[in-house]
């Protein structure tokens, strides 16, 4: 037989213990350096994001949806014999539809009715029931639908209520917070991250500021109450969650839709990560504020990926100006 003349390289595989559990794969999401979005800073200022959608659920709401649906049970909130409710725009909902499954929950879910097809979608595959609300009242119309279900029949169900709900943010006061400061091994200066139920920002803000309280912390939203930056709540104009504190981040950054779809379409095409909507606007924000640093390392969060967004028009309508 004749040998080929192309030799195998070594290959040392690298040992990845098993885990016991899907909820033990939650959290320690890998912290990635952007590169090239960044060349027009100064070489003293480092923009790092977490890459949330490498949780089982697919987004950074997998570490809330545990701590909320592990709290409840601890508690005897949450029985067998309930059904777990809650409005969600998607990611939460695919989150308590993942852990619900594995453990055993019927979950019933409220979102508004112009959520992506690959949300619904994927809802539907995990076993979800899902209440469709209209989509021109946002997420608070969700809200609404949720509590009513619950006033009707407070026996069926567990409201998780993830806007109110304390076990959401502690789940990014142990988890997420933790993560950066060994991550960057103390090196993190500012902290960006965008409000949606607020708890991520509340958490790890939180943890980091009783960390290092030299720490600034960075509050995005979105410039106005109407917009198209999925997963972000423009507080003034919408029901406030219960735990969030305007006073702890220093700063408030407002962002354009079209500045998020922009620096998405950017992400993708130039740093190879296909996120969603709300990572684009969370890197658009980091680029913004690097631009006033000398020198500094940025945090951010990358919520989830695009593949739950591709049916959307943006990523090659360059003329959208929600």
């Amino acid at each position: 037989m004749k040998k080929s003349k192309f030799k195998s390289p070594e290959y040392h595989p690298v040992h990845i213990p098993a885990t016991k559990s899907l909820e033990a794969s939650v959290g320690n999401t890998p912290l990635v350096k952007l590169r090239h979005i960044t060349s027009e800073l100064s070489k003293n200022v480092e923009i790092y994001a977490k890459t949330e959608w490498t949780n089982p659920g697919g987004s950074i709401k997998d570490r809330a949806a545990l701590f909320i649906i592990r709290d409840a049970e601890k508690s005897g909130k949450l029985t067998s014999n309930q059904t777990l409710l809650d409005s969600t725009s998607g990611n939460m909902g695919i989150a308590y539809a993942t852990f619900a499954a594995a453990r055993g929950y019927n979950v019933t879910l409220c979102l508004p009715d112009n959520v992506s097809p690959e949300r619904k979608k994927t809802l539907q595959a995990l076993g979800a029931n899902l209440i469709f609300t209209d989509s021109m009242e946002g997420s608070d119309g969700a809200i609404i639908k949720a509590r009513e279900l619950l006033s009707e029949n407070p026996e069926k169900y567990y409201y998780a209520d993830q806007y109110n709900n304390p076990s959401s943010w502690h789940g990014h006061y142990h988890t997420t917070g933790p993560e950066i400061i060994n991550q960057t091994q103390n090196q993190i200066t500012h902290f960006l991250c965008g409000l949606g139920t607020s708890g991520t920002m509340m958490g790890a803000g939180s943890y980091l500021k009783e960390h290092n309280n030299n720490i600034k912390i960075i509050a995005l939203q979105p410039a106005g109450p109407f917009h198209g930056i999925e997963g972000l709540k423009h507080m003034d104009s919408s029901i406030k969650p219960g735990f969030y504190d305007k006073n702890l981040p220093d700063i408030h950054m407002p962002i354009q839709t079209e500045d998020a779809l922009d620096m998405t379409r950017r992400l993708a095409k130039e740093e190879g990560l296909l996120v969603g909507i709300s990572s684009g606007a969370a890197a658009f924000a980091a680029i913004e504020l690097g631009k006033t640093l000398s020198s500094g390392v940025i945090v951010t969060i990358f919520c989830d990926n695009g593949y739950k967004y591709l049916s959307d028009r943006f990523w090659t309508d360059n003329t959208n100006k929600t």
